[in-house]
């Protein structure tokens, strides 16, 4: 049942596959108990795909209380436990609740770099969610230091392709045009763009956010100079 849970979610079948795992974790709890580690799991996906339909209250809670549970059953430095921080501070985002989500994302980034290391990609999504978190609250300088710093250790570790380098790369284009240095985030878009149309292909999603990106620096870049002839 949670494979099948699984390839729904993953078909983006939601409503399906939040019944599934509603039933799944009903037949785990009753069969091995509320805090069994396979239970907590189970918990992990509903909540998850409740996060992806939108119904962040409902996610949160389930967050909240699977977090609790893995905490006292497998302890606070337990990467499932860290997996649940993640995603706790990930449904706060989405309900622009910034402090609470940015304190936990600072924690879960400490804790995962004890736990995991400074490279291990775990560690370089923490960093990333960090800095995104601080780009949503306008705290840009801290946002693309944290962001060139991810790209840099991403890099390293997945190399220049990966789709989670381009991912960093096109963070921190935004975040430079957030703050109006219009040049380098074009530049940043043009080469993240450009990688991503070989490794993904001209029509796949993220390609053409990509797009749209670079579409907004370029529109921002030409306001801003003519408001600025106009002055």
């Amino acid at each position: 049942m949670n494979n099948l849970a699984l390839v729904l979610d993953s078909q983006g079948k939601y409503e399906e596959a939040e019944q599934m795992n509603r039933e799944t974790l009903e037949l785990r709890e009753k069969v091995l108990g509320r805090e069994n580690p396979s239970t907590l799991g189970s918990m992990n996906s509903l909540a998850l795909v409740l996060d992806r339909q939108g119904k962040y209250e409902e996610a949160e809670q389930m967050h909240r209380e699977t977090l609790e549970l893995r905490e006292k059953v497998l302890g606070r430095e337990n990467p499932s436990t860290l997996d649940s921080m993640n995603n706790l501070a990930l449904v706060l985002d989405s309900q622009g609740k910034y402090e609470e989500a940015e304190q936990l994302h600072r924690e879960t980034l400490e804790l995962t770099e004890k736990v995991l290391g400074r490279e291990n990609p775990s560690t370089l999504g923490s960093m990333n969610n960090l800095a995104l978190v601080l780009d949503s609250q306008g705290k840009y300088e801290e946002a693309e230091q944290m962001h060139r710093e991810t790209l840099e250790l991403t890099e390293k570790v997945l190399g220049r392709e990966n789709p989670s380098t381009l991912g960093s790369m096109n963070n921190l284009a935004e975040v430079l045009r957030h703050q109006g240095k219009y040049e380098e985030a074009e530049q940043m878009h043009r080469e993240t763009l450009e990688l991503k149309e070989k490794v993904l292909g001209r029509e796949n999603p993220s390609t053409l956010r990509t797009q749209r990106n670079l579409q907004a620096c370029l529109n921002a870049w030409t306001n801003y100079s003519s408001a600025s002839m106009s002055d």
